[in-house]
């Protein structure tokens, strides 16, 4: 049994969770613990860590993309590393796991795509780049629109794929009709999240069709391990 742990914040749905935990292979878990949003001091965030552990998690996420965007490059990395130390178990955050998931899709070049107000937005184009990946444009983008035509308005053509960071929507239902839309990887937050929780518990290869490029089967060569 694999257990990813979750610091989700309140009000961000649950149902995405679920649906990728059902998806997934049937030993594989995702818990959370839900703390007062949408930002989070450290001790709450450690407590969190901590009653993950004691739940026998093998990882911890901090599911937030937003409050982890804007701490920048820098801090989150020491947020991740001060929850990893409190917690005894390996730690990371949705905005981390943005820059492995690009990586493990093979793309370089982005669009980002959501409804963030301009501030944010900006946010999280300077954490992407300042992990080495190139944003090619930024789509702000409001009136309900469902997660096909978000991407396919975002998209551009020098784009290798797509990223919707926001947990506090669910998408993952609609990511197989996304990436048709577009022909390229979509990334959205919760199945970054949940992926980075696996690679962070060195589960490699847990795979479904109905999640899109990120969990597509791969042979071993094609696994990107931690580290590289």
């Amino acid at each position: 049994m694999t257990t990813v742990g979750l610091l989700r914040p309140e009000g961000h749905p649950e149902d995405d969770y679920r649906r990728i935990e059902t998806l997934l292979d049937s030993d594989i878990r995702v818990d959370s613990v839900v703390y007062a949003g949408p930002g989070a001091d450290p001790g709450q965030l450690a407590a969190g860590a901590e009653r993950l552990r004691l739940a026998s998690t093998d990882a911890v996420v901090w599911a937030s993309a937003s409050a982890t965007f804007a701490q920048g490059r820098e801090a989150a990395g020491e947020q991740a590393r001060s929850l990893a130390l409190a917690a005894g178990i390996p730690a990371s955050s949705t905005a981390i796991g943005f820059t492995h998931a690009v990586r493990a899709v093979g793309a370089s070049r982005v669009v980002v795509a959501g409804a963030y107000p301009e501030e944010v937005a900006g946010a999280v184009v300077r954490f992407l780049e300042a992990a080495g990946v190139e944003v090619v444009g930024e789509r702000r983008a409001y009136g309900g629109l469902s997660l096909p035509e978000l991407v396919r308005a975002a998209d551009d053509p020098r784009a290798e794929a797509v990223l919707v960071p926001d947990t506090a929507v669910p998408t993952v239902a609609q990511v197989p009709e996304a990436e048709a839309a577009v022909g390229k990887p979509v990334l959205t937050g919760t199945l970054v999240t949940v992926w980075e929780g696996l690679r962070l518990a060195e589960r490699h290869g847990a795979w479904a069709d109905e999640l899109g490029a990120l969990f597509v089967r791969r042979s071993p060569r094609d696994v990107w391990e931690p580290g590289e």
